[in-house]
């Protein structure tokens, strides 16, 4: 049986439509208005994948980190393809990492999205016992890869209109606030088992920011 995540740092279009308010909440604030994207084809986005892999320096250095752990990818590991209203894409031990082009808009958002899967393919390859079962293996990952990937910087929160007044422990609270939107989704972690899993794990798993020596861009 594989394991998947399906958190992504990529743009996606929310619908009302059959959605509860928690799971629009989670898709507007991770993923942004349906009016502010225009998203792109299939072929533009695998043609910003091959141009992530060779240019992006937290691609690279993520890429080189899976090889000497002994979990080197290839091109062929990243997937390209239209996905549902409510999914944004994800990382599969199956399949590696997808990306859905109609929920991406810019090379940025391909970016970000290819660093927070492939930090989640790193932490099932240091880890042999990851289960998203579980929530707080799950909380741990999510909160790494939203605050490794790029997920909360200060122009990627400036975009989504989450810059508060208080801008000291601006990250941290972005990094809580995603990784919270993503255990919360997780048939396993309901009724504040996500909640309490997030909290659980912050401390430790901020602070881990293997394989990078510190948190990139900060």
């Amino acid at each position: 049986m594989s394991a998947t995540s399906t958190s992504s740092s990529s743009a996606a279009e929310p619908s009302s439509s059959g959605v509860d308010s928690s799971k629009l909440q989670y898709l507007e604030q991770k993923y942004g208005s349906k009016a502010a994207h225009v998203h792109l084809s299939q072929p533009e986005v695998d043609a910003m994948v091959d141009k992530v892999i060779r240019d992006s320096p937290t691609v690279q250095y993520l890429l080189t980190s899976l090889q000497m752990g002994g979990c080197g990818v290839g091109r062929p590991f990243f997937h390209v393809t239209r996905c549902a209203d409510d999914v944004g894409g994800g990382f599969s031990t199956d399949y590696g990492v997808i990306l859905c082009h109609n929920k991406l808009s810019t090379y940025k958002e391909v970016e970000l999205a290819v660093a927070h899967e492939l930090i989640h393919a790193y932490d099932f390859c240091r880890a042999s016992n990851l289960d998203l079962t579980n929530c707080h293996h799950h909380a741990c990952t999510e909160i790494r890869a939203a605050n490794l990937s790029g997920d909360c910087s200060f122009s990627q929160e400036f975009v989504r209109g989450n810059l508060s007044e208080a801008m000291v422990g601006q990250h941290k609270r972005c990094v809580r606030r995603r990784a919270l939107l993503s255990v919360s989704l997780n048939p396993h972690c309901q009724g504040g088992k996500a909640e309490r899993a997030v909290g659980d794990m912050m401390k430790h798993c901020f602070r881990d920011t293997d394989p990078f020596p510190r948190i990139p861009g900060l």
